[in-house]
C-alpha cells in the first residue's frame, strides 16, 4: 500500500501521532513523560514550532502543532530519535521505540470547526480511555490543565490563542474548561464528534474543507510537498542570526574565525548554542565556524558539558540572544 502524501509548507497545521513499536508502552513512568515534554520543548525551540494541544497516553501520543516554516519532517526526526535515545539510556534498552513512520494529518487551520475538533479529540483522549474518573483536569499529561490554568505557568512553546476561542483571559479559560469537562462527563466515547468527521480525523490523509483539500492537492501537483521549494528554511536563517549575534557578544569578527583555534571555548560555546536552538548539521557548523572536520564538532560539544568556562560563555550568549 502506498504511503499517504507528506505535505510541508510554511504555516501548516498538523495532527501528529505515533505509537510504540508493537504497541508497547513509550512512557513507562512520569519521568518518561516529563522527558518527552522536555524534548518536545527543545524541538520547538530548534524548529520554531507552535504546539496548540497535546496528550501523552501509555503507548502513544497526539500533538496538534503548527510549523511556521516547512520543517515538519526534520523536526519530527529529531524529536523521536532524541527521545528514543534518552529513553533507552534511562532504561538500559536498545532498539526501536516507535512503530515506524509517524502519522501527520494536515488540518484546516482557517476553519475553526476542524481545528477545534482535533483539539477537543486530543484533550478528551484520557476520558475515553478511562484514565480519569471525575475531572478531565486531573489528567496531568495533556495541555488541557496548562491551557485553562494561569498563563505564567505554561511552557513557552504552548500556544493558547487558537484553542481559547473566547480569548486568553479568565472567561475564555473557564469556557474551555466547562465545555470539555461537560463533554467528558456526558460521553467518554466522544459521541459529540460526528461519525463522518471522526473517521476522517482518524483515517483521512487531511482534515478540512473541500477547498482545503483541493489546495493541498494543488501543492502536491506543483511539487510543493517538500517545502515550497524554499532553499533557506528556519534552521539556516536562525543559525545565521545566532552566529551574527553571538560573534558580536563575544567581540569576535567573522573574518577572524578562520584564525581562531578550531576548538576554542568561544567557538564551542557558539556551536553548542546553535545545536540546541536549531537542527543544523555538524557539517554546517564546522564550515561556518571553521572548526575542522565535522566529527570534531560533536566531540567538542560533548566535552563542553564538563567545562565551566564554556558553560559560562553559553549563558552569556543566551542572554545576548534574548536581548537581540
Amino acid at each position: 500500500m502506498p504511503r499517504k502524501p507528506r505535505i510541508e509548507y510554511a504555516g501548516a497545521v498538523y495532527h501528529v501521532m505515533d505509537r510504540g513499536d508493537r504497541l508497547e508502552t513509550i512512557f513507562r513512568d512520569d519521568g518518561d513523560r516529563e522527558l518527552f515534554l522536555k524534548t518536545l520543548g527543545q524541538a520547538c525551540e530548534r524548529s520554531g514550532w507552535r504546539v496548540h494541544s497535546y496528550v501523552l497516553m501509555g503507548n502513544h501520543y497526539h500533538i496538534l502543532l503548527e510549523t511556521p516554516e516547512p520543517n515538519l519532517s526534520a523536526g519530527m526526526q529529531w524529536l523521536q530519535s532524541t527521545y528514543t535515545i534518552r529513553h533507552n539510556v534511562k532504561h538500559r534498552l536498545r532498539g526501536h521505540l516507535f512503530q515506524g513512520r509517524y502519522k501527520a494529518i494536515p488540518v484546516d487551520g482557517e476553519d475553526g470547526t476542524y481545528f477545534r475538533t482535533v483539539s477537543d479529540y486530543i484533550h478528551l483522549n484520557p476520558a475515553r480511555a478511562g484514565l480519569v474518573r471525575e475531572r478531565l483536569l486531573d489528567y496531568r499529561w495533556s495541555s488541557f490543565p496548562a491551557l485553562v490554568g494561569a498563563p505564567r505557568k505554561r511552557p513557552r512553546w504552548l500556544c493558547a490563542q487558537w484553542v481559547l476561542e473566547q480569548g486568553d483571559r479568565a472567561t475564555g479559560r473557564m469556557a474551555l474548561r466547562k465545555g470539555l469537562e461537560q463533554r467528558a462527563q456526558e460521553d467518554r466515547k466522544g459521541g459529540e464528534i460526528g461519525k463522518g468527521m471522526l473517521k476522517a480525523l482518524r483515517r483521512g490523509w487531511c482534515f478540512g474543507s473541500e477547498e482545503f483539500r483541493s489546495a493541498l492537492l494543488d501543492r502536491l501537483d506543483g511539487g510543493a510537498g517538500k517545502g515550497d521549494g524554499m532553499a533557506r528554511m528556519h534552521d539556516e536563517r536562525e543559525a545565521e542570526r545566532l552566529v551574527k549575534v553571538g560573534l558580536a557578544a563575544l567581540a569576535i569578527k567573522k573574518i577572524d574565525l578562520a584564525k581562531t583555534p578550531k576548538g576554542s571555548a568561544e567557538k564551542v560555546a557558539l556551536a553548542s548554542l546553535i545545536r540546541r536552538r536549531t537542527m543544523m548539521t555538524n557539517g554546517w557548523l564546522s564550515k561556518n565556524l571553521h572548526m575542522g572536520d565535522p566529527s570534531r564538532v560533536c566531540r567538542y560539544c560533548s566535552a563542553a558539558v564538563g567545562r565551566p568556562d564554556i558553560r559560562k560563555l553559553v549563558r552569556k550568549l543566551d542572554m545576548s540572544i534574548g536581548k537581540a
